[in-house]
């Protein structure tokens, strides 16, 4: 592996493991079951191959240089994390019964769903890729299938550390599980997605 690959794994593995909403949701979901867990961590690993794809087609260069497009793409993805912040404050207010747990248990496509769609609708990460990608395409060299191999690797990563991230809290489940501190990890994520969601809303709104 040369030197720039090197580099750019680096910059790409900082960039995936850095605490945000899919950090947080695949802790919420890997809370509910490991099977959960896993599959919001693929759903976010499918989300970040939807916006390296975007990148390497150079749709984001659209979303840059389109500011409403940009801003709506903002407020639906602040949405969308401040519902799941809300919902889980809400389970922390009224908790469910037990029997409703082993329904949820089973629902990995709800898991999956959450995890792709809060990576999916950040519009903040095409454009970081778009932005980031070529600097690390040596001069002369092919560019597409340099941007492809850089893309494969910021996928991979994704693949191995969030899946890591809820295997690691479905091991300590078995004490985040017990009620009190089940619900003190639920307050805490809860109010972080919320407080993710709205300031995801209110960037747009003061620009």
């Amino acid at each position: 592996m040369d030197a720039q690959l090197l580099a750019f794994t680096g910059v790409a593995a900082g960039m995936v493991a850095m605490p945000g909403a899919d950090f947080t949701v695949v802790v919420r979901n890997a809370l509910v079951s490991r099977r959960m867990g896993v599959a919001c961590a693929l759903g976010i690993a499918g989300g970040l191959l939807f916006h390296t794809a975007l990148a390497v087609a150079g749709v984001a260069a659209v979303l840059a240089a389109v500011p409403a497009l940009f801003r709506v793409l903002q407020l639906m993805g602040g949405a969308y994390v401040l519902y799941l912040g809300v919902r889980t404050l809400q389970s922390v207010a009224r908790p469910r019964p037990a029997e409703d747990a082993g329904e949820e248990k089973a629902t990995a496509g709800g898991g999956l769903r959450q995890g792709f769609l809060t990576n999916a609708l950040n519009p903040k990460a095409p454009i970081t890729f778009f932005s980031l990608l070529p600097q690390f395409v040596p001069a002369g060299s092919p560019a597409m299938p340099r941007t492809l191999l850089l893309a494969l690797i910021v996928v991979v990563l994704g693949l191995l550390w969030f899946p890591m991230v809820a295997l690691l809290v479905d091991r300590l489940g078995r004490w985040l599980r017990r009620p009190r501190a089940a619900r003190a990890v639920a307050a805490v994520t809860g109010t972080a997605l919320t407080a993710l969601g709205i300031s995801l809303l209110a960037a747009p709104l003061m620009t």
